[in-house]
């Protein structure tokens, strides 16, 4: 073998199973985590003579990991409303990598700059059942609309965010 082949394998077996883990987090999938870490280091290994070694190895296939998911998630487009793997994964603890950290940040924002971009009501109506983990009901009354308003609000907000964090 060469000496990248040989540099690739020990980068392979050293990260598997920290991308493996961070890919079933994002999909909660087993085996679609498992194709999806198979397509990551596929993906690295075409790129290795990119890296410049300016992050960990590890931040660097994260980045790797969340565009193989994007691409998965455009191509399959599932009924899986990214918004929600965010705002879970929001409420995740943070790991104090400062590679993860700056990744974390930078979801976050986008996901921000995305509820900033629709109309107040659909606004409103997300932030208070995400983030204020309102019920409908507490919502409606809140805001004085019907409970069934309250729900497709918040069905159109949650789609409407979904298409722009997948089209950016």
């Amino acid at each position: 073998m060469k000496k990248p082949e040989l540099e690739f394998e020990q980068i392979y077996m050293d990260h598997y199973k920290r991308v493996y883990a961070f890919l079933l987090k994002l999909c909660r999938d087993p085996d679609v985590a498992e194709d999806l870490t198979q397509e990551t280091f596929y993906q690295a290994y075409k790129s290795l003579p990119r890296y410049n070694g300016r992050c960990e190895m590890f931040t660097w296939l994260a980045a790797i990991s969340k565009n193989v998911f994007f691409k998965y998630l455009r191509k399959k487009k599932t009924e899986s409303l990214l918004i929600d793997l965010y705002i879970s994964d929001l409420t995740a603890p943070i790991t104090e990598e400062p590679g993860y950290r700056l990744m974390r940040e930078v979801d976050i924002t986008r996901v921000r700059r995305a509820i900033a971009g629709i109309p107040k009501k659909y606004s409103e109506v997300l932030i208070l059942r995400i983030y204020g983990e309102l019920s409908y009901e507490e919502i409606a009354k809140k805001l004085g609309i019907s409970v069934s308003s309250a729900k497709v609000i918040f069905f159109r907000a949650k789609n409407y965010i979904k298409e722009v964090l997948l089209n950016e």
